[in-house]
């Protein structure tokens, strides 16, 4: 972040028991960077996304965000490039309809969001959440559910309310973890996202077509089994739901329209982009928020 083009006005590190020297590591640049300001929350041994999310809103109160026209959230386990905030800031002050903005991400081994997953570029990836502030107050932040989908409820839920919502494929950043393996393996990774596609509402139908296209990836057959057994198990327990009603139709509608896009240019036997299967988002009223000079 020092080396950004554009620094941020402040920049709120939380610190919530580091074990690895987070916060030696933000005392050494706070003397020379007044911009910087580390925050400290009570340590938690529990892992869970809802750390994420109070953290998250708790120092957007006591960084008083609503004096910003931009609030993020950045991972601890990413780079970009020296320009990569001037860049989404230029985007916003081109479009005052944009309320979430971001960029598809890479991990080693070739992974790039932009092309191995179905998201697509109306969903912006949590480990790097640029908020206008207006769409934020409007969202309420990141909801506290423990098990995640903290910045996927965000972002879907601005686009419902009309907010213009974007990566932009343009720029990558790093994440230099493998996305979802965090203190699990691959496969049980994969389990998880099964489940969290039933908890966020996911449809049935969109799931069969996912383990049927998972089934031919790494692992082959046996991570679209794990991802399968996910959202089954979940279905037959009734995990409690962190969404509306609103927000789960929404984001079926969503992928119905990805589905019907992705089915015609099969048959048409075009090329399947993934990262713009769906060519609009669900009809909702334009947000256009009063302009400030």
């Amino acid at each position: 972040m020092v080396a950004q083009t554009t620094h941020p006005d402040k920049w709120m590190i939380v610190n919530d028991g580091s074990t690895d020297g987070t916060p030696a590591i933000i005392d050494k640049y706070t003397p020379h960077h007044d911009w910087i300001e580390r925050f400290d929350m009570p340590s938690h041994r529990e892992r869970s996304f809802a750390a994420k999310a109070n953290n998250f809103n708790t120092a957007c109160k006591v960084a008083n965000w609503r004096d910003y026209d931009v609030v993020g959230n950045v991972d601890a386990d990413i780079a970009f490039e020296p320009d990569f905030l001037d860049f989404l800031l230029g985007k916003f002050a081109e479009d005052p309809t944009l309320g979430v903005a971001g960029t598809p991400f890479v991990e080693d081994g070739g992974y790039d969001s932009a092309m191995d997953s179905f998201e697509g570029e109306f969903h912006v990836a949590g480990q790097f959440q640029l908020f206008r502030r207006e769409c934020l107050a409007d969202v309420g932040g990141y909801v506290p559910n423990k098990a995640g989908g903290v910045d996927w409820i965000a972002v879907t839920t601005a686009r419902m309310k009309g907010w213009q919502t974007r990566s932009f494929r343009e720029k990558r950043f790093f994440h230099y973890r493998t996305l979802g393996t965090a203190e699990r393996g691959p496969l049980e990774a994969l389990y998880s996202y099964g489940e969290k596609d039933y908890y966020l509402g996911g449809s049935p139908i969109w799931e069969i077509c996912r383990v049927a296209y998972r089934m031919g990836k790494r692992p082959v057959l046996s991570g679209g089994l794990a991802l399968g057994l996910g959202y089954l198990t979940a279905t037959l327990r009734r995990l409690k739901r962190p969404v509306s009603e609103e927000l789960m139709q929404f984001h079926r509608r969503e992928q119905m329209k990805k589905l019907k896009s992705i089915v015609g240019k099969l048959a048409s036997m075009k090329k399947v982009d993934n990262f713009s299967v769906l060519t609009s988002p669900d009809s909702a009223p334009p947000k256009r928020p009063a302009s400030r000079t």
